[in-house]
Order: structure tokens, then C-alpha cells, then sequence
């Protein structure tokens, strides 16, 4: 496997940029979508995550490539992203028809699940501003070339929301490219997405493509199988058993497949009820496998965004030059952290991870 080679930070004015669909979680807090009465309001989405996460918990300068229509409703996403300090001026905004036939904002109404009751997600996005995203109409030589940044970010969420939206992905990836831009790409498989677009082949075709132009994958190992297609023996076993030699082999096989690839990680999570999981992470690079601590009884409150915020923390390492098994123990700490609160967001501590990070307890900090 090849060497990570990043840009001088001096040279530019964000250490990570993300592209994808922010959409409006409606969250019940403790009840159920059907029966609420009330919502709490949080902005979320895989790709923005991870960018919110670098900003918020890591303190670097991050921004957001995506579109909203410009309503009310966008402008309160947007307010959500402000206050998430992350930079907005690339989002694209599109004109509001008064009944959003044309484009419209996404929702994801999201009920958090207990005990034998798991956590549910009922999306609706449909026709959202994003997903018509065509190439050409995001100006990636000036984002990434004339503002510059260290690191792009995008996932299989993003392009699986339409039959435009890989090609935007593709186009922004060629750029990256061009201006010595990391890339990483969060496989991120949804079935419901490619459903009406190609369906599970259409979505391994437009993986393996995708991946041929990035520098770090992570996902988990339902990604990596249905994303790409793979079927390793053991893997599906390693959900309950955690038999790291199957998630290895699968690993060893996307980086023969890949050699563009300079680091490939992959969260392990063992379900043993909604409010308690396993949770750990292992990952393959030049310098050798690495895994982190592995957590058996992780207390789980909100387990939605817990792997773009172990995105965001190995991403945080990577960039910091901490080297692969520190920046590993990283994000496995900061996604452990990010499901102990509510919303897709994390509301950790850059303390509070490193110290989680290196063998910390629970115990009060006063």
C-alpha cells in the first residue's frame, strides 16, 4: 500500500472540506416517530458529520459542499451548520417554487431505539436540491485549488441519491487529484438509496469506480461486502464471533484490488442489544494492521453517527501526523463518545477523547 502524502497546512484554508446531503433530524428524543407529539431539531448527514466533527470536537477549519433550497427550511439547516462552525459559502442554493415540486430540503425523522427495540430511521428525501446535482455546477479548482484544502470527504450516501450524484463525487475526486488533495470515502451502503437507481449491482459498480480514486475508505463490513461487492467467508460470522482474521482477509483483498488506496479502516460492532453494543475498529495500512481498543459492553444513548464521528477522529490523527494506530485509537474513542449523546453530531471533547483514547475512565471530572 501506498504512503498518505498531505499538503502543507500553510497552503490552505481548510484541513477538510465534505460533500453531501445535510438534511433536518426530527428526533422524538425517548418515544417513537408515530406517537410524538414533539420533535428536537438537529442538522445531520454522513458526509457533514464528519466535517462538524473535525470543527467542533478537533478544532480545524472545515467546510460543506451540498445544496438547499432557499426557504425557511434551508436557512435553518444552515443556521444549524453555522452554529456547528463549519464554513457554508460553497453550499448551492436553489430558488424555492412556494410548493417544492422542483427541489425541496430532506428530512430524516430518526427514533433512537432501547434495549431489545432497535433505533429507526423513515427518510424523506425525495427530489431534495442535492440530489440534483449536476457536474460543473460545483467550482472544485477554486475550493480545492485557490482556498486549498488538506482532505476531501465524501460517501456512498451521497452517491446513491441519484443517477447525477456519483458523477458530481467523480469530478470533485479528479479535482482532488489535481491540487494534491487526500481523499477519503466512506462506503456507507444504503439498500433503500439504490433501490429505484440499479439496486445492489448498479451500487458495487459505482464503488468500485469511485474507490479507484481515493486515498482512504473506511465503512464497516456490510460496506465493504455490499458496497463492493465482496463476499468473504467468516465476515458475516465476525458480527457476533469478532473473528478479525476474516475482517483482515477482506481487508487484504479491497487493497490488492486497490493500490491507490493508502489506508483502509473498518469499525467492528457487535449488537447486543440498542443500548449496548461492541465497538471497536481495526484498520490496514502501509505501516501494518493496527486495532483499537475494543470496547464489549459500550453504553449506547444514540447510536446514529457513531461511525462518522470514528471518520472524523481517524481523519483528525491522519492529518495531525499522529500516525495510523494513535489516529485509529482516535476515532474508535470519539465514536464511542458521539453515541453517549443524542443527535448525529458529536458533542464530545478533544480532551475528553484523548483522554478516553489513551485508557481513561468514566469516573467524574471535576
Amino acid at each position: 500500500m501506498k504512503e498518505l502524502s498531505l499538503r502543507p497546512r500553510g497552503e490552505c484554508r481548510f484541513d477538510l472540506v465534505s460533500l453531501g446531503e445535510v438534511m433536518l433530524r426530527l428526533d422524538p428524543g425517548t418515544g417513537r416517530v408515530a406517537t410524538a407529539r414533539r420533535f428536537d431539531v438537529w442538522e445531520g448527514g454522513g458526509e457533514y458529520n464528519v466535517a462538524r466533527g473535525m470543527r467542533r470536537c478537533f478544532g480545524l477549519p472545515t467546510a460543506i459542499v451540498t445544496a438547499l433550497v432557499d426557504n425557511p427550511v434551508g436557512r435553518l439547516v444552515e443556521d444549524l451548520m453555522l452554529t456547528g462552525g463549519v464554513e457554508t459559502s460553497h453550499v448551492h442554493w436553489v430558488p424555492f417554487d412556494s410548493v417544492g415540486r422542483a427541489a425541496r430540503n430532506g428530512l430524516n425523522f430518526t427514533e433512537r431505539g432501547f434495549g431489545v427495540r432497535g433505533a429507526v430511521g423513515c427518510s424523506d428525501r425525495g427530489h431534495t436540491a442535492v440530489s440534483q446535482l449536476r457536474p460543473g455546477q460545483i467550482d472544485w479548482d477554486t475550493i480545492l485549488g485557490r482556498d486549498g484544502a488538506r482532505w476531501l470527504h465524501c460517501g456512498g450516501i451521497f452517491c446513491a441519491l441519484s443517477e447525477t450524484t456519483a458523477d458530481v463525487a467523480r469530478e470533485a475526486f479528479e479535482a482532488a487529484r489535481r491540487h494534491g488533495t487526500v481523499v477519503s470515502y466512506d462506503l456507507n451502503y444504503r439498500a433503500s438509496l439504490w433501490a429505484s437507481i440499479g439496486g445492489h449491482a448498479r451500487a458495487a459498480e459505482v464503488n468500485r469506480e469511485l474507490v479507484s480514486l481515493v486515498d482512504v475508505v473506511v465503512g464497516n463490513e456490510e460496506d465493504y461486502q455490499l458496497a463492493l461487492g465482496y463476499e468473504v467467508e467468516g465476515v458475516d460470522e465476525a458480527l457476533t464471533s469478532l473473528d478479525r482474521q476474516a475482517y483482515l482477509r477482506m481487508l487484504d483483498q479491497v487493497a490488492g484490488a486497490y493500490p491507490n488506496v493508502a489506508l483502509l479502516a473498518v469499525t467492528l460492532r457487535v449488537v447486543h442489544s440498542a443500548t449496548r453494543n461492541g465497538w471497536g475498529a481495526l484498520s490496514l495500512a502501509a505501516g501494518g494492521v493496527h486495532e483499537a481498543t475494543y470496547r464489549p459492553e459500550l453504553e449506547i444513548f444514540d447510536r446514529v453517527g457513531g461511525g462518522d464521528s470514528f471518520a472524523s477522529g481517524l481523519f483528525y490523527g491522519l492529518l495531525e501526523g499522529l500516525g495510523p494506530a494513535r489516529a485509529l485509537e482516535l476515532g474508535a474513542a470519539h465514536g464511542a463518545l458521539a453515541m453517549t449523546t443524542p443527535g448525529d453530531t458529536s458533542m464530545a471533547t478533544l480532551a475528553e477523547v484523548e483522554r478516553l483514547a489513551s485508557g481513561g475512565s468514566a469516573r467524574v471530572v471535576r
